[in-house]
């Protein structure tokens, strides 16, 4: 499998991925392509445009250079490359979308029968069809995904837009997530066993699952824990047990909202999420770290894995970065990384100590080194080595947000 460049490496088969024929399957790999071409042939040529004519024109009428991201969009959206890989970027993301429908549409009976026979078979699911999902989910399609996680289709058994999501988030990460779609959990799971040794948690939650790719390392790492997962949407849930019924693990998930579990205090030794805290809002973020707080018994862990703050990014890294809020339906996504996150823990009632800011280095690169024969030395350089993916990108890894609860 390669390091980086094209993944060309099959997303693994389970009984609810809807599964492609072959003209879908070449669909599905132009939009993966696309995206791919997209963020090593022409984003690189975006700096240079604006340094030899966005960043003059704007000093030319204001009398100052650019002095955050937002004034370098400001001139940026003028120019004609830009409006081009703007363009481009869209299409590429709904035309994933639009490929992956298909798959769905044309063997749609085949899936609900299959969704019927693993709704009781390993593990369980709680849905709630009186939910209502918080409007940072419902009020717009996160990522474009057409009817957003939250549509329903009347049927007994919600599985569509779990369904469009699992192929979808495939081919939107161009691979990096993985054989499973799971990288963030995997890499968490890996720093876990370096990094906390002697921890050995009995109960574990994943707030904001979405399908649960990320969840399954967890009881793969610990498998005698019981292991639940939550989100707010009813598709989302319902697939991630379908998902995980296929692949024969034992997970509970649930419908709740990670501001307001409902669960007892001091229920968990091991609360975590994957790219959650960028989906919330400006006020809902600090309500999920203080209920984590409040879910973990004493001495329990708390662990985010998300996206690297813009700290120590160039403003133009950052105006890059946040073409997502702008272009695709991730209005929170650059307000998150201007958050202090380690402060607002502590707020939640963290000891300041107990908090740190990290790096888990992506598992897929170590698998991809481990792969191909690579010592284990080699394997941990390419686990830390940081490569550029546009957007999607996490350079060195996943950022983590990592807080311990007091003992007693």
């Amino acid at each position: 499998m390669p390091l980086d460049g094209n993944n060309n490496f099959q997303q693994t088969l389970h009984p609810m991925l809807p599964k492609p024929s072959l003209e879908e399957a070449e669909r599905q790999s132009f939009a993966k392509s696309l995206r791919g071409y997209i963020q090593k042939a022409i984003l690189p040529d975006l700096e240079p445009v604006y340094q030899a004519r966005a960043a003059k024109r704007f000093e030319k009428e204001t009398g100052h250079s650019p002095r955050d991201r937002h004034e370098i969009r400001k001139t940026m959206v003028k120019e004609p490359y830009f409006q081009a890989y703007a363009a481009l970027n869209r299409i590429a993301q709904e035309l994933l979308w639009l490929s992956v429908i298909e798959s769905i549409d044309r063997q749609y009976d085949q899936l609900s029968a299959t969704a019927k026979s693993l709704a009781n078979k390993v593990g369980s699911y709680k849905v709630d069809r009186a939910f209502t999902p918080p409007n940072y989910v419902t009020a717009l399609d996160i990522h474009c995904m057409p009817g957003g996680y939250a549509q329903n289709t009347g049927d007994d058994i919600e599985f569509a837009a779990g369904a469009l999501y699992d192929r979808g988030v495939y081919l939107y990460s161009m691979g990096y997530g993985g054989p499973f779609n799971d990288d963030k959990g995997r890499s968490v799971v890996n720093y876990i066993k370096r990094n906390l040794k002697e921890f050995a948690p009995k109960t574990i939650l994943d707030m904001g699952c979405a399908i649960g790719h990320s969840t399954l390392p967890y009881k793969e790492l610990f498998p005698d824990a019981k292991v639940f997962a939550i989100d707010v949407t009813e598709p989302l849930v319902t697939y991630a047990h379908l998902r995980a019924a296929g692949l024969g693990v034992d997970i509970t998930y649930e419908q709740r909202n990670a501001e307001d579990t409902g669960y007892p205090d001091a229920s968990f030794d091991l609360v975590v999420s994957h790219i959650l805290l960028h989906e919330t809002s400006g006020k809902a973020l600090p309500r999920v770290l203080k209920e984590c707080h409040r879910l973990l018994k004493p001495g329990g862990y708390m662990i985010h894995a998300d996206l690297p703050p813009f700290a120590n990014m160039t403003e133009f890294m950052r105006f890059i970065l946040d073409n997502e809020t702008y272009y695709n339906a991730e209005p929170f996504w650059g307000a998150m990384r201007e958050m202090n996150l380690v402060d607002l823990s502590a707020k939640a009632g963290f000891p300041k100590d107990k908090i740190m800011m990290t790096t888990a280095p992506m598992a897929i690169r170590e698998f991809a080194g481990r792969a191909k024969g690579y010592d284990s030395g080699i394997v941990d350089q390419l686990a830390k080595r940081e490569f550029k993916a546009g957007e999607f990108a996490p350079g060195a890894g996943w950022e983590v947000l990592i807080a311990q609860k007091e003992t007693a």
